[in-house]
Formats: C-alpha cells, structure tokens, sequence
C-alpha cells in the first residue's frame, strides 16, 4: 500500500467518520488510504499548500519517480474519490461541468453543518484491525 492515495478527513466530525466508515466498505481495490486532518500528515500537507483548510476533505498522491506530489481539495477531491471508488460513482464526475467556484460552495455548506448533522467522533464505529492498518497515523509515512 505505500506510495498510493490518502483520504484526509476530520477525525473530530461523526460526518466525516461515518463517511470513512463508508468508504471502506465500498474501497474495490482496498488499497485507499486514511489519515486524520489534525495528525502530522495533514498539518504537513496544510504548510506546504496553504489553500488546504482544516474544514476540507484532501485527497493526496504522493510523489512517484514520474509524478510530483498532488493534492485535490474541496469538491475537486470528492470527485477524484468517486472516480476511485468507480462504478455508478463515476456519474460524479459529470458534476465536473459545474465551475469550481460553485462547486466549492455547495461544499463548503456541507463542511459548515458537518458537526451538526452526525455528532462527534464518539458516534463512529472503531476499524477492524484489518482496516487499522490502511489508516497514517502520527510517525507514519505517506
């Protein structure tokens, strides 16, 4: 699994948790994986690209000997997570024809009611070892 992506999420939001949660159910290559926004990760990847804010969902492919490093924020991760996760999914893209700026609109009411629609992280199931293992926390390398 090492080199591949990393979803960035809110460890603190029951929203983002849940969508996690989710996602590993759904993963069909299972090779995706997780990090908390707050761990050492996501306060590295925040310095080195300053338009990645606190209340945003990362997606991140780490440099390869080819392809520098890469980091979609905002609506632009949420669609390259639907391209990942393929199938019906990939309808999400279409939603690419929509400008940016609008994109990221819709999102940011999400990312603003987030903590009010699902709680905090103490409504989120814990991983299986199996899923542990897919997840950076601090001292990991991406």
């Amino acid at each position: 699994m090492d080199g591949g992506p990393v979803l960035l999420y809110d460890g603190q939001c029951g929203l983002c948790n849940g969508t996690v949660q989710w996602i590993l159910r759904r993963d069909p290559h299972g090779s995706l994986r997780f990090a908390p926004l707050e761990g050492s990760l996501g306060g590295a990847l925040r310095v080195r690209h300053p338009d990645a804010t606190a209340d945003s969902l990362l997606w991140f492919e780490p440099a390869t000997a080819t392809t520098p490093e890469r980091l979609l924020i905002r609506s632009d991760a949420a669609l390259r997570l639907a391209r990942y996760l393929g199938g019906g999914w990939r309808l999400a893209a279409l939603l690419a024809i929509i400008p940016r700026p609008l994109r990221d609109a819709g999102y940011a009411v999400i990312a603003t009611l987030r903590h009010r629609l699902a709680g905090g992280p103490d409504r989120c199931l814990p991983p299986t070892p199996a899923q542990r293992a897919r997840f950076l926390l601090d001292g990991a390398d991406a």
